[in-house]
This record gives structure tokens, sequence and C-alpha cells, in this order.
């Protein structure tokens, strides 16, 4: 079968946005006081971003280098992530409603920038009008078929329980409650969660409607939120063949948090979140700084380890390897984003691990993407900690940490690296890996030690004449080049260089 992904994501950096987080436009009115910005998060607070302050953001965002974004969900809803979609068919008026999706899209457009949003297809919300109207007429109601329930629920003889008391709601949420406690499958059973059943035919037709028109409507792209919890690979098929109809650039990536290849055929999905790249950048660059217990928090990195440079190298061929080039150039890397805690907070605060990986992502086949704010150095331990506003005030920004994320992201683009080829590895000793870079007209060096110590690696395939360093965040790194003669590169603690031949 033949792997068609958009050429055009090859090439991206994308900027993941939680959209109550990033900007006010003051354009949107509130009916009652409002979260403060800079006040900590909280599970229900709003604290007001928009989407036309993203518009007046975008300016910012394409002198950083983006060229796509990634939305968090952004249709109407009662939660502030808004993964409680009640409404799919219009943006959520606290963000601007569809106007501002309108203005948005073509603005970004204009800046050659892509727009790709969240799909949330596996559940509803209690709101959403076709759950609410079953709850309000059990078995006569033409949308029984919907959702999924207990059967002594829709034969009339107990009520659902879709707020359950906080007792029950607790007992749910440990698992060792059954969903039949309130009388309808819920996604990890949390009762605001109402979970579709694909296999009604009108839910099929409903979802794909819904993903037809934001494409038809301007949207490059859906990033699919728990995808892989609609077990129907028919579903994927057809919807990849619905959207890229309309567009056949199209982007469709999933949120698997591990091995995706039956997703990856080239029938279903183009991509998945990268985040077996973000759990190994995370075990080899936070090196001594890691902090696993707060690393571990999101059940899916329970098995995030510290690594070696070896045992890194060895994880990143596995996983490079593991989809169709076409593939792998695909992938959306990421170092964090709205469901863990940030890299920096998984490192405590430690910036040159963060600025060690951010470079490698922009070594690596794929998209790197960056969750909003770790250019300029916000930290946020687990949800909701991690959704933070952004602070605006560019006094509190580090600007050595934005100019690097900048440079990384030019060095990629000037480069060509990061295109197709995956890094080959050249040597990994102690805390410190090599590997070869491809780049439009040359191979380059990518170099990087986590270690507390410094280091010499001898590199016999490498035998330049003379060498450039193109970017590094140390003073010290030091490239000794001889004709015939293998390169030795020195680097010091906590380190990475990119190099290219003179």
């Amino acid at each position: 079968m033949t792997i068609d992904t958009p050429v055009w994501v090859n090439h991206s950096i994308f900027y993941q946005i939680f959209p109550d987080r990033f900007a006010r436009s003051g354009k949107v009115q509130f009916d009652a006081e409002i979260e403060s910005w800079d006040s900590p998060p909280t599970p229900y607070g709003f604290k007001g971003g928009d989407l036309y302050g993203v518009i007046d953001r975008l300016d910012y965002l394409k002198d950083l280098g983006v060229t796509a974004i990634y939305f968090c969900p952004i249709f109407s809803s009662a939660a502030n992530h808004r993964y409680h979609t009640f409404d799919y068919f219009n943006v959520d008026p606290l963000l601007g409603g569809n106007q501002a999706l309108r203005e948005l899209v073509d603005a970004a457009h204009a800046k050659d920038m892509k727009i790709v949003l969240d799909g949330v297809f596996n559940h509803a919300s209690r709101g959403f009008w076709q759950f609410h109207h079953v709850l309000e007429n059990g078995p006569a109601s033409p949308y029984r078929d919907w959702f999924h329930y207990a059967p002594d629920r829709m034969d009339g003889s107990r009520p659902f329980q879709p707020y359950p008391d906080k007792a029950a709601a607790d007992n749910l949420a440990s698992g060792q409650g059954s969903y039949e406690a309130i009388g309808y499958s819920a996604w990890w059973n949390l009762p605001a969660l109402p979970k579709f059943n694909t296999d009604c035919a009108a839910v099929r037709e409903f979802l794909l409607s819904v993903a037809t028109h934001w494409v038809e409507f301007g949207i490059d792209g859906w990033r699919l939120d728990v995808p892989n919890e609609i077990d129907d690979d028919e579903f994927w098929r057809e919807f990849r063949r619905r959207v890229r109809a309309i567009n056949p650039e199209v982007y469709i990536v999933g949120e698997v948090w591990g091995e995706a290849k039956r997703w990856l055929q080239g029938d279903m999905w183009d991509a998945v979140m990268n985040y077996q790249v973000t759990a190994a950048c995370i075990g080899f660059f936070g090196g001594d700084s890691l902090d696993l217990e707060e690393t571990r928090r999101p059940s899916s990195f329970s098995h995030v380890k510290a690594f070696s440079g070896e045992e890194f190298a060895t994880e990143i061929a596995n996983v490079t390897s593991m989809y169709a080039p076409e593939v792998a150039a695909s992938q959306l890397n990421l170092l964090d984003s709205h469901d863990m805690p940030r890299f920096l907070t998984c490192c405590r605060g430690d910036k040159d691990a963060l600025k060690m990986a951010w470079l490698f992502l922009c070594v690596l086949p794929g998209a790197p993407c960056i969750y909003y704010g770790d250019e300029i150095g916000l930290d946020g331990r687990h949800d909701p900690d991690c959704r933070k506003g952004f602070p605006w005030e560019e006094s509190t920004w580090d600007m050595g940490l934005r100019d690097w994320y900048k440079q990384c992201i030019q060095l990629r683009t000037s480069s060509g690296i990061g295109s197709k080829e995956a890094p080959t590895l050249l040597k990994a000793e102690q805390m410190a890996a090599a590997f070869s870079v491809e780049g439009k007209s040359s191979q380059l060096l990518a170099a990087f030690n986590s270690g507390l110590e410094a280091i010499e690696l001898e590199l016999p395939s490498l035998t330049w004449s003379d060498a450039i360093v193109r970017i590094t965040n140390s003073s010290g790194v030091a490239v000794q080049c001889q004709d015939g003669q293998p390169m030795r590169l020195t680097l010091p603690a906590r380190s990475a260089v990119v190099a290219e031949p003179q």
C-alpha cells in the first residue's frame, strides 16, 4: 500500500496552544469575573484566552519560526479544556465563536501557517444534545442507539445518574466501580464523558460530517483525541477517505502514547504524537536533574527511566525504524503537552536539558512541536499546573532560551535536516551520543552530552579536513579535524553541538 503523507508536515514547526491560556484579546466579554491570568490554574477556572488573542500573536509565532498551530479543542464545551464537547459545529463563544475561527484561519494562511484542530470523536459530554435527549426520554428517545447503556436503564427500571454523588464518582474514578452505577459507558468511567456508540450508523455519519465540515471550512488537519479507543479500522479508513477527498493534504495525527503500527499503514492516519521520543528525551537529557516522580504521574509515562547515551541511541533507533520513512517524517515530535508535566519541570528546571532536547527534535525526522510557553521558560507540574496562562510580560521571559529555540529552527530550515533520513549513530559512550545527520548538501554532526563530566569522543567515520560549528550551547565545545584522521570531539558537561564540514 502506498503511504501518502502531507509533504508540508515534513518541513513544519508546530506550536500547541491551549486556547483558554494563550492570550486574551479583550474582544470577548464575560458575564462574571473570571480567574486571574497570572494565578495558578485550577481544574474548573477560566482565564479567558480566545482565538482573537491568537490572531493578535501570529507575528510573535511567525518570528519564532512557527509554521503550523495545533489547538486543543475549540468547540462549545462546559470545560476550560473543552474535551467535553456539546456542539461540534460551533466554536465556543468564549473563544470568539465561528467568526473568530474564520478570521484566524484566514490570517494564519496569509502568513503561510497551517491550522490543526483537536477532534474529540470517542466521547461527547453530558450537555451533548442527543445524550441529553436520552437522559430525558430513556428508551423513547430516537437517539437511544447513540451511546452504550446498562440494560436496566433502557427498560426504564432505573434512572441514569449523570451527576453521581461524590462517593460514587470517586469510586468510578478509582477504577473500583462499574459504569452500571451511572447507567452508561463513559471514557475512563468519568460521568461527564459519555462514549459514542460508533457501531450506530447515525453516529458514524454525524462524526464524519463534523470532520468534513471543518476541512471544508479551511482547517489543515485533525489531531485525534484517544482515537485508538474507537476500535474500528473501517471507521478511520472512511474518515481518511472523506477528508482527503476535500483536501488531499489534510494532516491526520492520532494521540497514541505507544506503538501505533496498526493505524499507520497508509489507509488511516498519517502519524501520531510521538510520546515515545518524548519519553526517551526526558530520560536521556534530564540526566541527574530528572524528577522521575513528577515525570511518571501520567499513567502512560510510568515506564520512563534514566538513559545512558547507548540506551538513548538504541531507543531512538527503535522508534525511528518502527514505521515507514514517510510516517517517520510526519510524526508530531514533542517534549511535553497539556497531558503531562512540562519538560522543564520533569528536569527540575534544568534549561540545558531543555536546550539539548529541543535541538535533538530539530535534527530528527518529523515535525518538532513546541508546547506554548516552553520557549520562554514556562514551567508546570501535572494537570492543571501545566496549563498556566502565557506570561506576556517580556521581562519575565528567558530571552536566551527563546533565542535558542529560534536558532535551532533556523538551523533545521536552512540546512534541510530532519526531512526523512533518521540520524545515524556514530558513537555512544557514557552519557554522550553522537549522530550523523543528512542535510541538503552535506553530512552534519549532532552530538549531545547529558552527563556532569566533559567527554572526548573519537569519531572514526568522520574524516573532515575542517569543521564549522553551526550551533552549540557551550563555549567549551571543541571539534578537531585533520585530513584522513578520525575527528575528535570534546563535549563539556550538559552540552550539545551541530557541526558541518568547512
